[in-house]
């Protein structure tokens, strides 16, 4: 009789409608990594200002600016080795809090060092961020979802700034500067309690039921718990990097990651000083490429589940958008030969959009990634891609200090972008878990 039960309880488990737990953690990262964008641009904000005060030349703004990618690359494989030893939870917890304490005491730099000093914090802070994000999506996420979830967490790059830019904008030109680091970070220390609180992995959340969980590992996703907390080992590293995906994807985010930095780094001084724009302008200028890459994330995303679900093939499905986004973005050089202000938007915009959709390319990690090694994996991703934020400013500010244009800057990124959608065609191979004893 009691097995009767069971059974018969077994069976109305596995009959009931799955629950949508993985959403509302969904939710927890789209809100966490639209901080995380906020605390690292919002230096570009205040940067035709704080350059005054401080004395700084392009040149050393450009190393500033590149201030935080030493670190931020530097720090990726320790911090997918802590991923993998600790767990999502703490690392992204510990994360959120640093880098928005060091996000705050910007707001207290007196000079050149002292705010090199507070970017190299922020850098080694954040720099667990995405890898965490796309563990949590590989754990949370079957394969099918996976694309569309890493472009809803993703638009939080853009949308933050798109919704809180002419906010920061207004708070730059009444009080200054100094508030606007202030600010911000204060709102990232109050988040990382509330991620801390509000996050647990599938295995042990309160609020999915048995059908979310059996769909989830139908399609690829859960991590066992045996694999939840990998020591590292060099032999793991070299293991990862004979496998051509590796180096194909990274070279190809590193493409799309040129044309985000300029957008978040020097862009500002590019409305204020190229085309010659008031605060109140740039302030409404600048929120429209970045809403224009959040709908190109969002399209991309949505794109390549369709390709996935109608093809079958994870190599059109992911591999598509982001080429097609990268001959977007290149198209960004074409702003040099027009005057209007607003054909210059609709161009920076046009590849924003582009470069939106290569965001997708952690989609990709999520899906090749080892289930042990998703923290290292992503931590040589993000390595990877990020050496452009430490080589793009610097390249920006000698143009800039050679030339006094941003002329050869656009064609810079148009050029690296191109790059980019080359090592996605012939490097980054077949799209597919790779298998690692």
């Amino acid at each position: 009789m009691r097995s009767e039960t069971i059974s018969a309880a077994s069976q109305a488990a596995s009959s009931a409608r799955p629950t949508r737990a993985r959403f509302v953690i969904l939710a927890l990262l789209a809100v966490g990594t639209m901080i995380n964008y906020l605390d690292r641009t919002v230096l570009g904000i205040a940067a035709p200002s704080l350059t005054k005060d401080l004395g700084l030349t392009a040149t050393v703004m450009g190393i500033v600016f590149s201030a935080f990618s030493w670190t931020y690359a530097a720090a990726q494989i320790p911090g997918g080795v802590f991923l993998d030893r600790y767990g999502s939870k703490l690392t992204y917890t510990l994360a959120l809090g640093f880098w928005s304490l060091f996000t705050g005491l910007q707001g207290f730099a007196t000079g050149l060092y002292s705010l090199l000093f507070y970017r190299f914090g922020l850098g080694v802070a954040e720099s667990p961020c995405f890898p965490t994000n796309s563990r949590i999506v590989g754990t949370w996420f079957p394969q099918q979802e996976r694309a569309r979830a890493t472009s809803i967490y993703t638009v939080g790059e853009y949308i933050g700034l798109a919704a809180f830019g002419p906010g920061l904008f207004w708070i730059m030109a009444n009080y200054g500067w100094h508030s606007l680091f202030l600010v911000v970070g204060v709102v990232g220390v109050l988040y990382s309690l509330a991620f801390w609180w509000g996050y647990t992995e599938p295995q042990d959340c309160k609020t999915v039921n048995q059908a979310e969980l059996d769909y989830i590992a139908a399609g690829d996703g859960l991590v066992p718990k045996s694999a939840q907390k990998v020591p590292f080992t060099w032999e793991n590293c070299k293991k990862l990097l004979k496998f051509r995906q590796i180096w194909g994807a990274g070279i190809g985010q590193y493409a799309g990651n040129t044309a985000l930095v300029f957008f978040l780094t020097w862009f500002p001084t590019y409305l204020a000083t190229e085309r010659h724009m008031g605060w109140v302008k740039m302030g409404f200028f600048a929120v429209l490429p970045f809403l224009a890459a959040a709908i190109g994330i969002m399209v991309g995303g949505w794109a390549s589940d369709q390709l996935l679900k109608k093809t079958g093939s994870a190599n059109i499905a992911r591999k598509g958008p982001i080429i097609f986004g990268l001959l977007l973005a290149s198209t960004i050089v074409t702003a040099n030969y027009v005057e209007s202000d607003n054909a210059v938007i609709a161009i920076l915009s046009l590849a924003f959009f582009g470069q939106g959709m290569v965001g997708l390319g952690w989609t990709l990690i999520s899906d090749m990634a080892p289930k042990h090694l998703m923290g290292l994996t992503g931590g040589f991703f993000n390595l990877a891609a990020n050496l452009a934020g430490i080589v793009t400013p610097i390249v920006i500010g000698v143009i800039l200090s050679v030339t006094g244009s941003f002329v050869g800057a656009l064609a810079f990124v148009g050029a690296v972008a191109l790059i980019g959608a080359c090592s996605y065609i012939f490097l980054l191979g077949d799209v597919k878990r790779l298998e690692i004893d």
